[in-house]
């Protein structure tokens, strides 16, 4: 979340959130598509869909250069980037972008750095990889060090803002960085040059294929008012403020794409297991994407199993689809220290309980050395990270009965009946190696590494079933990005 800042080895400082810790404490007291249904592990959520109505599964990582802007902002990210995320399986990127590179100046929005981004967007098409482009803030922009709303667009009244180089979470508590939101929220010309920037952004990406949607702003924060308890400020700023906002963004999009979806966020408060208090977003094609962060994972500790995090977050997350039926992607998550004791446990806790409701998700972040880095220099994974890359399927031509993974004995099962109209054809993703997969009244077609199509004739019930061979067999070892199967 926020300022997860890398360098060209990934590098961070541990991210310390003593005021979140302390606030969220007090608070834990207190478009239909013809061939989808809702996901089978939680009946009430809807999933993902193409215009086609094939149900999709979005798997992939943050894409990101925080560091270089103007005319060398993205040039840490590659097209080896797309090309390592598609070998091993996944199919999501959620691209950072800033206000403050696009417009620099009030009106003035810079055609190099569109150039930039759609040569990102040419590189992840070419790799077969959708893009969620992510107009990102932490801890509101440049005027307090840092990157998303320019500085231009930043007011604060006079109030004070302390820097905190060692707890960067923290500054979001600060009067100056309080009260910037409040004015984006409430002044009437900064209403209108966020929607026009999304705009500019929306029209000149909109007929791109790799832009399968837009995440309208990174985790959106607020000004609490006196006496408030943290959550008790976050459920407030959601309803009157940050949904008002997002109304405004995706009538600005829409002005320019009409097909990909919105992405909305709560606060980051719902990490801490506490139920967003967004409204209804108005438009046909909205996803709900939370981020998935522990307080004390953040600032370095070990997974406690026993704590039950995971149970409380996915509590608290489903609320909000469930009311008003919208998919759920997992914009951000993965903790820092992953090689303590019990991080292989939490990836195999978090992967279950991200399958159970969401379409997708973004781990971060992707890029080649440490701190929350995927793979390290030579391209490995580094460790744990390995147990993200699982079989599943993207995309399915039909409605889903079932789909799980049991990482123990490496075998997927997917059940679905097959559309009537549209669309035959189910994609299945896989990891390197050596897969067997077979399937009851359906066809299965290989024609390329680490894919796999189902066609099945119309009406039909499908059950495929992916199954890793015995380890002896096994042609590499899958946490290295050099195997192929």
């Amino acid at each position: 979340m926020g300022d997860r800042s890398e360098s060209a080895t990934c590098r961070r400082l541990p991210v310390l959130r003593t005021t979140l810790t302390a606030s969220v404490a007090v608070g834990a007291l207190l478009a239909p598509a013809t061939a989808a249904q809702a996901r089978p592990d939680a009946p009430d959520i809807p999933p993902l869909t193409d215009r086609h109505g094939r149900v999709l599964t979005l798997r992939g990582w943050n894409v990101e250069d925080k560091v270089n802007r103007g005319d060398k902002a993205l040039s840490a990210v590659t097209e080896r980037h797309f090309a390592d995320m598609r070998a091993q399986g996944f199919n999501l990127a959620r691209l950072l972008v800033f206000w403050d590179d696009l417009e620099p100046r009030p009106g003035q929005y810079s055609t190099g750095y569109l150039r930039k981004i759609d040569r990102v967007l040419d590189w992840a098409e070419r790799n077969d990889v959708k893009v969620l482009i992510d107009a990102h803030q932490d801890v509101f922009g440049p005027a307090f060090g840092h990157r998303g709303i320019p500085a231009w667009a930043t007011r604060t009244d006079g109030l004070p803002f302390t820097p905190h180089p060692d707890d960067w979470f923290a500054e979001y508590f600060e009067p100056a960085v309080q009260r910037a939101f409040t004015h984006l929220y409430e002044d009437p010309d900064l209403r209108r040059a966020q929607a026009d920037a999304w705009r500019v952004l929306a029209g000149h990406v909109a007929r791109h294929p790799a832009v399968i949607g837009y995440d309208l702003m990174n985790e959106p924060m607020g000004e609490l008012s006196e006496g408030e308890d943290l959550p008790t400020a976050a459920r407030r700023i959601e309803r009157d403020q940050i949904t008002p906002m997002y109304n405004r963004l995706a009538d600005a999009v829409r002005s320019a794409d009409r097909d990909a979806w919105i992405f909305v966020e709560p606060t980051p408060i719902v990490g801490e297991g506490v139920p967003t208090g967004l409204g209804r977003v108005d438009d046909p094609k909205v996803v709900y994407a939370p981020h998935f962060y522990n307080t004390a994972m953040e600032a370095g500790a070990d997974y406690d199993p026993g704590a039950g995090w995971i149970e409380a977050y996915e509590r608290a997350v489903v609320e909000y689809p469930r009311r008003y039926q919208v998919p759920v992607v997992v914009g951000e998550w993965g903790p820092l220290n992953n090689s303590l004791p019990n991080m292989g446990l939490f990836y195999r806790d978090a992967m279950a309980s991200l399958g159970r409701y969401t379409s997708g998700w973004a781990g971060y972040v992707w890029c080649y050395g440490g701190g929350y880095c995927a793979v390290d220099g030579t391209g490995a994974f580094r460790t744990h990270k390995e147990l993200t890359a699982e079989p599943y399927a993207a995309s399915v031509a039909g409605t889903v009965a079932s789909a799980s993974y049991d990482p123990s004995d490496g075998v997927y099962r997917l059940a679905y009946r097959a559309s009537r109209h549209g669309p035959r054809t189910t994609e299945l993703s896989l990891p390197p190696g050596t897969w067997h997969i077979t399937a009851d009244a359906a066809t299965v077609l290989r024609t390329e590494p680490g894919r796999a199509r189902v066609l099945a004739a119309p009406g039909r019930d499908v059950t495929v079933t992916v199954r890793r061979p015995p380890i002896e067999d096994r042609t590499c070892p899958q946490r290295r990005l050099a195997c192929r199967p």
